[in-house]
């Protein structure tokens, strides 16, 4: 009996742990079940989908960012006459300076500076001089072609498909002087207004060429100072390739578009003495200058040089300056660019062209002429900082 009620108290009684017994369910651990880990609840106001949280993430980074640039460029817009003469004396270093280290190898260094800048003033000087002169001689003669260029554009618009009356332009002349007449005080106080202008822009120019001094003679030993004097020493390596990287591509571009500008109004000036158009040499300088805005200036300037054209030589010349501005479009976007500008600057036309029109939109004609080189030394300066250092 005391074996059977043995059976029966295991059989029937508390099981111990780990003890298995026959014909019994197998053994389990006593341990409560280890709770199951969730996520906690997520808040309603963050219920949202995740590329909603991600774009809102770039957003405010994003927004940031553009106040910070915002900032800069208010900064620069209130000492706008320093950081243009900053600029200008950038643009002469960059060209100057392979010329003036050419001529250090034979004379002193301020000698060598003296000189490549001296002779720099002539030849500008010169140029201007000889524009000048060349308008002055033909002053006469084309006001003659203009006033029968006038009267050419006037029949020519009467016929179809313009049809316009016999004295529209007679009377778009008079409104214009009429204009000019009851306005005569505010147009004054405007002249006035720009010769202040005028007298800013000459004390540009006067500080751009003493920073040039500087730049030449001694660019590296500023850098240097600059390096070493305002950085701590973990930043200087960081510093020191991304300022040659900007420096690099800045006197790349100002060197290639040179040749762009010069390649194309050598064109342009052969095109139009062949087309005999009135002040060529004048219009070929204005392509030179307006070549240094980049997909606008060109057809700008070329579009002057039609109107020219048109007044001057009739329908038909003006007909073959148009057909210039195409092949020399297509020449300066295909060719030249391609090939001088590749090695400074690798930018899709498309950012180009709104880099140029952001420029003027922010700082009209100044800032289509310093949004490309601006926005390439930026794209230049991000590629040598993701770069692994040598």
């Amino acid at each position: 009996m005391g074996g059977g009620r043995r059976r029966t108290a295991g059989r029937n009684g508390p099981r111990r742990a780990g003890v298995v017994v026959l014909g019994s369910r197998p053994a389990y651990s006593v341990r409560p079940p280890a709770p199951s880990r969730k996520d906690p609840p997520v808040p309603p106001a963050e219920r949202t989908v995740p590329w909603l949280r991600v774009a809102a993430a770039y957003a405010w980074r994003l927004i940031l960012v553009g106040v910070a640039v915002y900032g800069v460029f208010i900064v620069l817009g209130s000492f706008q006459l320093i950081a243009v003469a900053l600029f200008l004396a950038l643009v002469v270093t960059s060209v100057l300076r392979p010329v003036t280290d050419l001529l250090a190898r034979l004379l002193p260094r301020p000698l060598s500076v003296a000189v490549v800048l001296v002779g720099s003033l002539v030849l500008l000087l010169g140029l201007f001089a000889l524009v000048g002169s060349s308008v002055a001689d033909e002053s006469n003669r084309l006001a003659g072609e203009f006033r029968g260029g006038v009267h050419r554009i006037e029949e020519w618009l009467q016929r179809p498909p313009f049809r316009l009356g016999p004295g529209a332009l007679s009377a778009l002349q008079d409104q214009v002087t009429h204009y000019v007449s009851a306005h005569r005080a505010a147009l004054l106080s405007s002249a006035v207004d720009e010769l202040g202008r005028v007298v800013e822009l000459i004390t540009g120019a006067a500080l751009a060429l003493f920073a040039s001094v500087f730049f030449l003679h001694s660019g590296e030993r500023l850098w240097g100072w600059a390096r070493e004097q305002l950085l701590p020493s973990g930043a200087r390596p960081v510093w020191d390739r991304a300022g040659r990287a900007a420096w690099r591509t800045f006197s790349g571009y100002t060197r290639g578009i040179i040749i762009v500008a010069a390649t194309n109004a050598v064109l342009v000036g052969v095109g139009l003495l062949v087309l005999r158009v009135p002040l060529a040499l004048p219009l070929t300088l204005l392509e030179f200058f307006a070549a240094f805005v980049p997909l606008v200036g060109s057809p700008v300037a070329l579009g002057v040089a039609t109107i020219v054209a048109l007044a001057g030589r009739g329908p038909l010349t003006a007909l073959g300056v148009l057909v210039l501005i195409v092949v020399i479009g297509q020449l300066e976007g295909h060719v030249l660019h391609p090939l001088v500008m590749s090695w400074a600057v690798r930018l899709h036309p498309l950012v180009v062209a709104v880099s140029v029109i952001a420029g003027s939109i922010v700082a009209g004609v100044i800032g289509a002429v310093v949004a490309v080189p601006l926005v390439s030394v930026v794209w230049a300066v991000l590629t040598a900082l993701r770069a692994v250092p040598p």
